[in-house]
């Protein structure tokens, strides 16, 4: 079999559709300043642009890829780039700091739809042993649009407005969206239902908790937001009750009896919760404690960012001869011995290529994990529930960003005040005097739970086993 004859086609639209919301999840950050005080509002507020993006993707994700099942991907894949696009034009002309985060909000809904379906049109477009390749390009374009984002940021912010962070989108959207119509073809729709009932309790439950554990790491502990969760753990039980019993279930549990297909979703969640909240917390020291702005803190970050890019399709590609299994361990355990190497290391007055270091050590296991877990997901469930498989890969990854993120910012708060930590993060503030080691002292104990969760993480990345991507699923 040669595959489909568009499928450099089909990979450029995921690529490009990747690399979109890649740079939306990072261009905002050195714009904090500039919206907040072009919008008369305040960090407390504008932080909601970055958090509300993660928490309604991470709401929609499973939801969407199971439409995208039953809808057809290619037409949810194709409508997500359109409300991504219009949704980025609105953000970009918003008057004030509220509709911006609802305009927001509408954006990261369409950049769900595209990611919830991508992973699946890339499995329905390669053949079971080729698509670790396809996706090492895939994490490739999410590292460089990461990268992009932070230096384009700071260069449209400074010389041209941060209006034009968000517009930069639309001329992308323009093109894309006539590509993706012609190349991305459905079959008919198929004849199911659409188990709202389980959407709408799962999308509750996970908005509940999410909303909880940021307002948590946000402002501290409250008896309402304590509540708030419990209310989310109580929806999550009454969700998994309603699915397990539903024809068409929004997370078809019957995908987590495959071995592979649940230890690679599981090591995603812990890899996430693992991960993410050291660069985080890496932005905040090098903004915070060495007074850098966040231009040239993200430079100290590009290495990790390009070692990562260049390696991910080679890494995809073995992953497609020999499985997963040892690869994205090992990816696992190079991100351990480079945080580690932080713990050790890393103080207030640190030479900065300590970081640099770090960041390559990262960034090779990032190369090494992301395609090859992704691909061991997607080659080891039916070719009906591709589209519910990448929702809940989303759903997980998305869900331990959200975990990181709480990790980070209660161990930066337990050092300095939460509104300092925040104007830190944001480049707008940074520690005073004997400050700056009690920062780098909560820093340490973040990165100890960190590497916890990426112990997790490897441990299931370990017992998924062996597969063979030959075998037909």
């Amino acid at each position: 079999m040669d595959g489909n004859p568009n499928e450099n086609i089909i990979l450029l639209l995921v690529v490009i559709g990747t690399l979109m919301a890649s740079i939306d999840s990072t261009i905002v950050l050195l714009a904090f300043p500039a919206i907040t005080a072009a919008l008369h509002s305040s960090i407390s507020t504008i932080i909601w642009v970055i958090l509300v993006y993660i928490i309604v993707v991470a709401v929609f994700s499973t939801q969407l890829g199971r439409i995208g099942d039953i809808y057809g991907r290619g037409r949810m894949f194709n409508l997500g780039f359109v409300i991504f696009t219009v949704a980025s034009f609105l953000c970009g002309i918003a008057p004030n700091d509220i509709l911006l985060i609802f305009f927001r909000a509408i954006q990261a809904f369409g950049g769900a739809l595209v990611s919830s379906n991508s992973g699946a049109i890339i499995a329905d477009t390669f053949e079971t042993h080729r698509i670790g390749r396809a996706y090492g390009f895939t994490t490739m374009s999410w590292n460089i649009g990461a990268l992009l984002g932070i230096l384009l940021g700071g260069v449209i912010t400074t010389f041209i407005g941060y209006q034009y962070i968000f517009f930069i989108n639309v001329p992308i959207g323009i093109v894309a969206v006539p590509i993706g119509i012609k190349y991305l073809k459905d079959k008919s729709k198929k004849n199911e239902s659409v188990d709202i009932l389980g959407m709408g309790v799962l999308g509750l439950s996970i908005a509940a908790i999410s909303y909880a554990g940021i307002e948590y790491a946000s402002v501290g502990y409250s008896a309402f937001y304590a509540l708030l969760f419990l209310a989310g753990i109580i929806l999550l039980l009454i969700f998994i009750a309603i699915d397990r019993k539903a024809k068409m279930p929004t997370i078809n549990f019957s995908m987590f009896s495959n071995r592979v297909f649940r230890n690679s979703i599981f090591a995603s969640l812990f890899q996430g919760m693992g991960f993410m909240g050291v660069t985080f917390l890496l932005i905040m020291y090098l903004q915070g404690v060495r007074g850098m702005n966040p231009l040239y803190a993200s430079f100290v970050l590009l290495p990790g960012y390009i070692v990562s890019s260049i390696f991910s399709p080679i890494m995809g590609r073995f992953a497609d001869k020999h499985g997963a299994q040892k690869i994205a361990t090992v990816g696992l355990l190079f991100m351990i011995i480079g945080i580690v190497f932080y713990i050790i290391f890393l103080n207030a007055t640190s030479p900065l290529y300590y970081i640099v270091a770090g960041t390559i050590l990262t960034g090779f296991g990032g190369a090494m994990f992301w395609p090859s877990n992704n691909s061991a997901v997607m080659a080891n469930v039916d070719s009906k529930l591709r589209g519910a498989a990448s929702g809940t890969l989303r759903l997980f990854s998305s869900i331990g960003l959200i975990g990181s993120f709480i990790i980070a910012f209660v161990a930066a708060a337990s050092a300095i005040p939460r509104n300092l930590a925040f104007e830190i993060f944001v480049g707008t503030s940074k520690v005073i005097g004997g400050i700056g080691q009690s920062f780098v002292s909560g820093m340490h104990s973040a990165f100890i739970v960190l590497v916890l969760m990426l112990v997790l993480a490897s441990i299931f990345s370990f017992i998924r086993g062996k597969e063979d991507r030959h075998r037909k699923v």
